[in-house]
């Protein structure tokens, strides 16, 4: 997924990039997440004024993970906005302590958009996905779910420390 600063210059349309990506390496070591379909990037180049290049989409895709509550398998869609902005330049270095910071100063000509995309994917990713809003989890004693049944299990904790003072106000 590249674009080319002067290609887009020289052209007067925007550059249409619609591309698949495989982000099973990205989310590699999360153990919450069990499998994941390809990213789809939706996305228009567009050159701007003062040499800026504005990148905006859509990166759509499925990923199939495990409730943080309960473990049951659940399929999370992925719906990400993508907004970049990008700015060619001789001395990057230079140029990116005096600009704006939503704008990408580059040194080359072309712009390879895949880390931008697996960043914008990393930062949106759930921190503990749900099957539902109102899921119970599972019993900390007998590990029933108790989405399904209640077990009955006395799940009120006492601090060891303080046990003590509850045989205080027995008679």
């Amino acid at each position: 997924m590249i674009f080319h600063f002067r290609q887009l210059a020289s052209s007067e349309k925007p550059l249409e990039i619609h591309q698949e990506l495989d982000v099973s390496r990205v989310i590699k070591g999360r153990k919450d997440i069990t499998g994941a379909g390809p990213l789809k990037a939706d996305l228009q180049a567009v050159s701007a004024m003062g040499g800026i290049v504005n990148v905006s989409g859509k990166l759509t895709g499925e990923l199939d993970m495990s409730c943080s509550r309960c473990l049951k398998p659940l399929t999370h869609k992925v719906d990400i906005k993508f907004e970049e902005s990008f700015k060619q330049s001789d001395h990057p270095e230079a140029e990116s302590q005096g600009e704006d910071e939503d704008i990408h100063v580059v040194a080359e000509d072309q712009v390879d958009l895949v880390p931008y995309i697996e960043e914008s994917f990393l930062l949106n990713l759930p921190f503990a996905a749900l099957c539902k809003e109102d899921c119970k989890g599972l019993c900390p004693n007998c590990g029933t779910d108790r989405n399904e049944r209640d077990c009955g299990c006395n799940t009120e904790r006492i601090d060891p420390r303080l046990a003590s003072l509850s045989d205080f106000f027995k008679e």
